[in-house]
C-alpha cells in the first residue's frame, strides 16, 4: 500500500516508538492537512502535543473497538500480529500495514539485499553496507538495525542499493528483494509469534511470500536445506553460503570454493560464528554481481557493532565484555565458546518467553566455565536448572537482584584475573528500553562510562 492510497482514508498509527514516528512523518509530508490518529503510550503523550498539529488526534487507550474506527492502522512492528486487539479489528474489516511494508510500496524495483536470522543479521546487514560502499556503491543502511526505513523514504539522490535487515516480525512486509539472506533459525519471540513453528514460518516468509531474485541460504542449517529445495522447485534462484564450494570457513581462513582469501588473524571480528557472517555478506555481495574478492582485506576496516562481543575494557586484571545482543540461550552458548573455560564468569538471564535453556545446560556440563549469575525474570529458572550442573562439576553458580550485584558476584567469583562476560540469552525488556540500555547500565556497573559503549556506525546513505 502506498501512501497516497491512503489519502481519503481514516488512518492511525498505532505504537509511537521510533517506527511510529518515522511513519507520522512520512504521512504528514506526503499528506499534509489530512487527519491522522495516534495510539501511544502516556508518556508519550507530551512529545506529540509539542507537534502543535491541529489535524492530529492523541489516543492512549486502545482496543478493538477504537481500532474499528479507521480504515488502516500502520502498526508498529512490535506489536504482535496474532494477539487482541489486532486480530478483533481486523475481523471488523480494519486493514492493518506497517512502516516496512509502506517502504517496500513506495519503493519497488530498488536493489535491496534483505537480510534475516535469529543471530548475526545486524552484522550481517552492516557488512553488506561496508563491502557495497567500498565497491564504491552509494548504499542505504536501515532497517531493524535501527533506522527505519520510513526515515530514507524520499532521500535524494536515490542509492544505488538498499542493505536492509528484517525481523521476524517485519519478513512479511518485504516485496520482491533482489537477495533475500537467511542466516539461521532457532526459537525467538515465541510470545509474539505464538509458537515455535510460527516463528520459523513467518521468519522464512522472506523466501516463501516475498518472491526474491535470489535466495542466498546458510548450507549448515537443516531447516534451511529444505526451504532451499522448495524454494528451487518454486522457480526461485537459490545460492548459498556456508559450502564447500562457495564462501566458507576452513582452519581460520575465509574461503572462496578451494581458494584461500583471508587469515582471520585479521579480522575485528571475534568468533567463528562472525566469521561464517561474514561470508553470508561476501556472497550477499556476490549475488549482486559484484566480485567481492577484492575487497574482502577491506574488511580490516570494519567497525564491529557495538553490544556483540564488544571488550569494553580491563580494571584490575578483570577483561570485560558486552554482549547484550545475546537475546537466546543459543547466543550465550556462542558467547561461551570465543571465551570458554574458568577464566570466564557469565552473567545470564532476562525477560522470560519461555525459551528451553536445555542446550545451554549440556554445554557448560561439557565446558564450564568459572562462574554463571543468573539474573531478571527467568533467572530462578535457570538457576535451578544449572544447579546440579554446578554441583558436579564445582563451578560457582549465584543469584542476583540486580546488576550491580550480578557485576560484584563475577568479580568475587574470579577474583583478580577472568573475563566478565554479560551474554543475557533474554531479552532486555520491560527492565530495559532495549538492549542498548542493558548494555551501558552493565557498562557502568563495572565502573566504565556507558556512552564509550557507543552507537551502530554506518547507518544512513553513504
Amino acid at each position: 500500500m502506498r501512501i497516497s492510497e491512503l489519502d481519503g482514508k481514516r488512518v492511525a498509527i498505532w505504537g509511537y516508538g521510533r517506527e511510529g514516528r518515522a511513519a507520522l512523518a512520512a504521512l504528514r509530508w506526503r499528506l499534509p492537512g489530512r487527519p491522522l490518529t495516534v495510539f501511544c503510550k502516556p508518556e508519550e503523550v507530551a512529545d506529540l502535543e509539542a507537534q502543535e498539529d491541529p489535524m492530529l488526534s492523541i489516543r492512549t487507550e486502545v482496543d478493538a473497538a477504537a481500532l474499528s474506527a479507521f480504515d488502516v492502522v500502520v502498526k508498529s512492528p512490535g506489536i504482535s500480529a496474532y494477539a487482541s486487539p489486532k486480530i478483533d479489528a481486523e475481523l471488523n474489516g480494519v486493514r492493518f500495514t506497517s512502516g516496512t511494508a509502506i517502504w517496500f510500496s513506495e519503493n519497488a524495483g530498488a536493489h535491496t539485499v534483505c537480510v534475516t536470522g535469529t543471530k548475526g543479521k545486524s552484522t550481517v546487514t552492516a557488512l553488506v553496507a561496508f563491502l557495497l560502499r567500498a565497491a564504491g556503491e552509494r548504499t542505504a543502511l536501515a532497517g531493524n538495525i535501527g533506522l527505519p526505513l520510513l526515515e530514507l523514504l524520499d532521500v535524494q539522490p536515490p542509492p544505488d542499493a538498499w542493505a536492509i535487515e528484517l525481523s521476524s516480525y517485519q519478513t512479511g512486509d518485504a516485496v520482491r528483494p533482489t537477495v533475500a539472506v537467511v542466516l539461521n533459525l532457532y526459537p525467538e519471540h515465541l510470545d509474539w509469534h505464538g509458537s515455535e513453528a510460527r516463528y520459523y514460518a513467518d521468519k522464512l516468509k522472506l523466501v516463501t511470500q516475498a518472491q526474491p531474485g535470489i535466495a542466498l541460504l546458510n548450507a549448515a542449517d537443516a531447516r534451511l536445506r529444505e526451504l532451499g529445495a522448495t524454494a528451487a522447485a518454486q522457480g526461485i534462484r537459490v545460492q548459498w553460503f556456508n559450502t564447500e564450494d562457495g564462501w566458507h570457513v576452513r582452519d581460520r581462513w575465509i574461503m572462496r570454493g578451494g581458494r584461500a582469501v583471508l587469515d582471520v588473524k585479521f579480522l575485528p571480528l571475534p568468533g567463528r560464528h562472525n566469521w561464517v557472517n561474514l561470508c553470508a555478506a561476501l556472497a550477499a555481495v556476490e549475488a549482486l554481481g559484484i566480485d567481492p574478492v577484492p575487497l574482502v582485506e577491506r574488511v580490516v576496516d570494519f567497525q564491529p557493532l557495538p553490544h556483540r562481543l564488544q571488550r569494553i575494557g580491563e580494571k584490575e586484571g578483570l577483561v570485560y565484555v558486552n554482549d547484550s545482543i545475546s537475546t537466546t540461550p543459543h547466543a550465550s552458548i556462542a558467547a561461551l565458546d570465543w571465551y570458554p573455560g574458568k577464566g570466564t564468569a557469565i552473567l545470564v538471564g532476562g525477560y522470560d518467553r519461555g525459551l528451553d535453556w536445555g542446550a545451554f545446560a549440556e554445554r557448560v556440563a561439557a565446558d564450564p566455565p568459572g562462574a554463571i549469575i543468573t539474573m531478571g525474570q527467568n533467572g530462578p529458572a535457570i538457576f535451578e536448572k544449572l544447579k546440579s550442573i554446578a554441583t558436579a562439576t564445582k563451578f560457582v553458580l549465584r543469584e542476583s537482584n540486580s546488576m550491580e550485584e550480578a557485576v560484584r558476584l563475577a568479580q568475587e567469583a574470579l577474583g583478580s584475573r577472568g573475563t566478565v562476560l554479560l551474554s543475557p540469552g533474554a531479552p532486555s525488556f520491560p527492565r530495559y528500553r532495549d538492549y542498548a540500555e542493558r548494555g551501558k547500565h552493565f557498562a557502568r556497573a563495572a565502573g566504565f562510562d556507558p556512552e564509550q559503549v557507543g552507537s551502530i556506525p554506518g547507518l544512513g546513505v553513504r
